[in-house]
C-alpha cells in the first residue's frame, strides 16, 4: 500500500459513475491510490469498469459521485490535459493523413511537443513517414497513436487495451517502449489489458476491478509475497478455512488453491510462490460461474473464503 505522503498518479475517493442512457452503474464506491512512477496493470473482466475509469481519469467523463484526481489535479482541466495522455481503444486517427502529417498535427494541438521522440517511436516500428494511416496494420496504427501520446511528454500515460489486436512480437516491442519511457523519463503508466502474461515482467502495481468495485490496489511484489499456491489431498480442505482462499479447484481427489495465508498452513501441502499471472487469474475467477467454458476448469469450485 502507499504511504500517506507518497505522491499519487491517481487517487479516487468514493468514486462512482452511472451511464444515464443505460441506467447501470459502471463504478461504485471506488477508493484507491496509485503511486507515481509505476507501471500499473488495470485488470478486470469485461464490464468491470476499466474503460470507464480511464475515461474518468482522462477527463472524457465526469464522476456521478465522489472524486478522482490525476497528479493532484482535476481531470479535464487545462493543468491536467498538458500532463496526462489517454490512448483509447478506438485509436482516433485520420486515415487519409500520412504518418508525417499526423505527427505534425500532434505538434499543433499540444503546447508541449517532442517531435524527435514521436518520430523515434514510429521509426522503431519500421513505419514510413509517407505511409497513410488508413493503410497501416493494426499494430502500426497502435504505434502511431502511441507516438502521439508520448510526443506530449506526459507525466501520466493512460492506455486502454492497446495490445488487444497485436501479435506477440509487436506486443513485446510496444511493452519495451513503455518500459523505456517509465525508466528514462519517469512516466507513470496505467495499462488496461487482458493479456496477462505481458504484465508479469512489466507492471509493478496492480489495480483490479470487479463489477465496478476495487478489489485490489497493491504493489505487485507484495501481492506475490502475500499469496501461496497450494496443492494436496481434498480431505484437507477444512484446514484452509482459517485462511483467505481466493480460488480453488478440485480434480478427482486433488485440491489446488490460491491462498492468502493468515498464519502457518496446517497439513500436508505442496506450497509454492505464484506468479503475478496466476494471482490475477485467481482473483478474476473468484466468485465466477464454475461450469465449464466460463473461466474455470471442469469440476472447479470457485470460492472466496475468510475465517469464520
Amino acid at each position: 500500500m502507499t504511504g500517506p505522503d507518497e505522491p499519487a498518479a491517481l487517487h479516487a475517493t468514493d468514486l462512482g459513475f452511472r451511464y444515464r442512457a443505460r441506467g447501470d452503474r459502471a463504478l461504485r464506491d471506488c477508493g484507491f491510490t496509485v503511486p507515481r512512477g509505476r507501471i500499473t496493470a488495470l485488470v478486470g473482466r469485461n464490464g468491470a469498469g476499466k474503460s470507464t475509469l480511464l475515461h474518468l481519469a482522462g477527463g472524457l467523463l465526469r464522476p456521478t459521485h465522489g472524486e478522482i484526481r490525476v497528479l493532484d489535479t482535476t481531470p479535464g482541466t487545462a493543468a491536467a490535459r498538458t500532463r496526462v495522455a489517454l490512448l483509447t481503444q478506438d485509436r482516433p486517427l485520420y486515415p487519409r493523413f500520412t504518418v508525417a502529417d499526423t505527427l505534425r498535427m500532434g505538434g499543433k494541438l499540444n503546447s508541449v511537443w517532442d517531435h524527435p521522440a514521436a518520430e523515434r517511436v514510429v521509426r522503431e516500428g519500421g513505419i514510413a513517414p509517407t505511409a497513410r494511416v488508413g493503410e497501416l496494420s493494426p499494430g502500426q496504427r497502435t504505434r502511431v497513436a502511441l507516438a502521439l501520446a508520448l510526443g506530449k511528454r506526459p507525466e501520466l500515460l493512460l492506455l486502454d487495451e492497446p495490445l488487444a489486436d497485436l501479435d506477440p512480437v509487436v506486443r513485446g516491442e510496444i511493452m519495451a517502449t513503455l518500459m523505456t519511457e517509465a525508466a528514462e523519463r519517469e512516466v507513470s503508466i496505467v495499462l488496461s489489458s487482458h493479456v496477462l502474461p505481458d504484465l508479469e515482467q512489466t507492471c509493478d502495481w496492480v489495480l483490479l476491478l470487479r463489477a465496478g468495485r476495487v478489489e485490489l490496489s497493491e504493489d505487485a511484489d507484495a501481492l506475490r509475497e502475500s499469496h501461496t499456491l497450494v496443492s494436496g489431498h481434498v480431505d484437507q480442505t477444512s484446514a484452509l478455512r482459517e485462511h483467505t482462499v481466493v480460488h480453488r479447484r478440485t480434480q478427482g481427489r486433488q485440491l489446488t488453491a490460491l491462498v492468502r495465508p493468515r498464519g502457518p498452513l496446517r497439513g500436508d501441502w505442496h506450497a509454492e510462490r505464484p506468479g503475478l499471472e496466476e494471482i490475477l487469474l485467481g482473483h478474476l475467477r473468484s466468485g465466477a460461474d464454475s461450469s465449464p467454458g466460463v473461466g474455470s476448469a471442469p469440476g472447479a469450485d470457485s470460492t472466496k473464503e475468510a475465517a469464520a
